[in-house]
């Protein structure tokens, strides 16, 4: 597991969980001594990924996204093993802009 990777994950949101691809947002420090990791969501509603926090993804289709994307600062943090499978990774420009948008979050 390497920060910026994409996942498919079970994410458990308001209503329902849902199987959805997620990045990895923990570092491999953290991933040393704990058994969790730390992901945010990816959505294919762009239309609702307005926020100044949200970031439309540009190299979807490198980081194995069938479709256009946008990461949203939707943050959780699951087991490891509520990772079901990898997709790719996010390219250097998608995940410097979502780490951009992680600070904006978080202050």
């Amino acid at each position: 597991m390497n920060p910026g990777e994409v996942i498919w994950i079970d994410f458990p949101g308001v209503v329902q969980t849902k199987r959805r691809p997620a990045v990895i947002l923990s570092s491999t420090s953290y991933h040393s001594t704990r058994p969790d990791v730390i992901v945010g969501l990816i959505t294919s509603q762009l239309a609702k990924a307005t926020a100044p926090t949200d970031y439309h993804l540009q190299d979807w289709q490198a980081a194995g996204l069938r479709v256009p994307s946008a990461f949203r600062s939707f943050l959780i943090t699951l087991p490891q093993a509520s990772i079901v499978s990898t997709m790719g990774t996010l390219s250097a420009t998608d995940w410097n802009q979502v780490q951009v948008r992680i600070k904006l979050a978080m202050g």
